[in-house]
């Protein structure tokens, strides 16, 4: 398995970070435009549609289509864990069908100050491809880093000031 990680600095408290992030539409505005997100839908643990906020036990159901190219691509996640605490958050998703054999996605926010938020994105995943795809895995960062600095920028634009 080869692990992607990467954290910033925002100057917003934990409880609106961590708003921010417990909706599938923090998940749209932190995605670049050219991977074309669409949320087709989002299920609270007991089936419930469009929950007000994405427990353990949710699911989301989203498609992709990377720089327009078809055809769409079937991501479904499911919200594993997801915990809260005075100075700390943080939620799980693993995707259950998707591009990738593999994938799970650890976000963890912490407060710093009463003003200020850490959140580090914690991936765990596998490329497609079978053992070409494992050989490649330690490359597959490279193509992680513009998603997650274009997700972190938007993260401090939307939440900063």
């Amino acid at each position: 398995m080869d692990i992607y990680e990467r954290q910033v600095r925002v100057e917003a408290p934990l409880s609106e970070v961590w708003k921010f992030h417990a909706t599938g539409d923090g998940l749209v505005a932190l995605t670049p435009d050219w991977m074309n997100i669409r949320i087709e839908a989002e299920r609270g643990p007991d089936g419930e549609p469009n929950p007000e906020e994405l427990t353990a036990g949710s699911v989301v159901e989203s498609s992709i289509k990377p720089f327009g190219v078809p055809p769409r691509q079937q991501w479904v996640s499911n919200i594993v864990a997801r915990e809260e605490g005075e100075d700390e958050a943080m939620f799980r998703d693993v995707m259950a069908e998707g591009p990738f054999p593999h994938w799970e996605h650890t976000h963890t926010f912490r407060a710093l100050s009463d003003r200020e938020t850490l959140v580090h994105d914690h991936v765990e995943f596998e490329l497609p491809g079978g053992p070409l795809g494992r050989a490649l895995g330690p490359f597959g960062c490279l193509g992680m880093e513009p998603m997650f600095r274009y997700r972190h920028q938007q993260t401090k634009e939307l939440l900063e000031g």
